[in-house]
């Protein structure tokens, strides 16, 4: 299916739930989507859903997992399935495309190798402040990309980065990717605005981790003021 035929489907499909993900701390509803013959599998994830967390606004998480999905791919991380917030059944929520993960890959062990995806994925990690990136929430596909979901809990203006994905803490960044996170700096401060779903202070962390990872030149390591890895942390 197309991409533009994908977001044709995810903004104005017939969205009809089907399950839920009982795992999951907040709503997380899988749906499909149908418009004429055209179908496809999807996450919806209401706002009216979601629990109310001590250090983020009540009702936002869902503008969080979309302008992640934008950044994401301005940056060319394209690491967020696709995303977009819309009308459901349950009310106004995230509505992101369903990856079916490859399942020959034991997450178990995947997660800790010395993967370049994995260390991208760190990377992005850093620049949003995810502080939930578990094991659970990497989906490798079969035709070998990887994908992140659940980033709801991003963006924060403190320092609150937790991932299973510390085996790189402290290396230096690689050439290519002090390049690319310059390429970054640039593209965000330009003409890419995230504050119709971030405040305007959350914004300019994002500038600030960036302009903070190229500086050190080095990987993110654990805070010695912060849990360093999500519990539970599948």
């Amino acid at each position: 299916m197309a991409i533009v035929d994908k977001l044709e489907l995810l903004m104005h499909g017939d969205l009809t739930v089907t399950g839920r993900l009982v795992d999951a701390s907040n709503a997380t509803l899988y749906a499909t989507l149908h418009r004429g013959q055209e179908m496809m599998t999807c996450i919806y994830k209401p706002v009216a859903g979601e629990r109310p967390l001590w250090d983020f606004e009540d009702g936002n998480l869902a503008h969080r997992e979309y302008a992640a999905y934008i950044l994401s791919q301005a940056l060319g991380f394209h690491i967020v399935p696709m995303t977009v917030l819309r009308e459901g059944p349950y009310g106004f929520g995230m509505v992101q495309e369903w990856i079916d993960i490859d399942d020959s890959i034991d997450l178990a062990d995947f997660f800790s190798q010395d993967h370049p995806q994995l260390r991208q994925m760190a990377i992005f990690d850093a620049i949003i402040n995810n502080t939930d990136r578990k094991i659970g929430h990497l989906l490798p596909t079969k035709e070998g990309a990887l994908y992140g979901c659940d980033h709801g809990v991003t963006f924060h203006t403190d320092d609150k980065l937790r991932t299973v994905l510390w085996q790189w803490a402290g290396e230096a960044l690689t050439a290519p990717e002090l390049a690319q996170l310059s390429e970054a700096l640039d593209i965000f401060g330009s003409d890419l605005d995230l504050t119709p779903y971030l405040t305007r202070a959350e914004c300019d962390s994002i500038s600030a981790r960036i302009k903070r990872l190229i500086s050190k030149a080095v990987m993110p390591s654990p805070s010695p003021d912060w849990p360093a890895v999500p519990w539970p942390a599948f």
